[in-house]
């Protein structure tokens, strides 16, 4: 009877432990399904920060450029309002050389322009040579055509504003006249009056 009696002891302490253990299990599910449902709030909000991050830097970026952008738009204005004084003080050195003026007064004028291509030239403005070179309309923009037979057709042969670039960038195409072929000899005699401009 004792002995019958012990067994149903160990049956309700075993039936006490199968349900510990569901009761056990069912809280190990339900933390490893809480853990899931953090681990993907965590992974949605790594991805929103992520995406803010990457939002932020490309607006950065932006800026940055169009500042960049401004400041270069602004500094070639500048140049390029230079470049009527530069045309003029290249005349009033070629005019006081030709008048036979004082040589003092076209080193003077010569030297100012020197410094003033030189601060050009620290801000990346480089002359364009187009006297003697294939007419490039990249380059340059026609105002005239002579005809030769001195020059190959399609020469550059004089310049009316010298040409400039800031980089790789165009800051004033040079105006200048182009060589074209003579359409007979009378054209020739056209040529030596008119002479180079600079």
């Amino acid at each position: 009877m004792h002995k019958h009696s012990k067994s149903a002891d160990q049956e309700r302490q075993e039936d006490g432990s199968a349900e510990a253990a569901h009761g056990a299990a069912g809280e190990v599910e339900r933390l490893t399904a809480a853990l899931a449902e953090k681990e993907k709030e965590l992974s949605e909000l790594k991805d929103k920060y992520l995406r803010v991050l990457a939002d932020s830097e490309n607006a950065r970026k932006r800026i940055r450029q169009q500042s960049e952008d401004s400041i270069r738009i602004q500094r070639e204005n500048f140049l390029r309002d230079l470049l009527p004084v530069a045309d003029n003080l290249e005349r009033a050195a070629e005019a006081a050389r030709a008048a036979g003026d004082s040589q003092s007064i076209a080193a003077g004028i010569e030297m100012v322009l020197r410094a003033m291509l030189d601060f050009m030239k620290g801000h990346g403005v480089t002359q364009i040579n187009a006297v003697g070179q294939p007419f490039d309309p990249q380059l340059h923009e026609a105002v005239d055509q002579k005809p030769t037979e001195a020059h190959p057709p399609n020469t550059v042969i004089s310049e009316h504003h010298r040409g400039y670039q800031i980089g790789e960038r165009m800051l004033r195409p040079a105006r200048v006249t182009v060589a074209r072929r003579p359409e007979d000899g009378s054209s020739q005699s056209g040529e030596k009056n008119g002479g180079e401009s600079h």
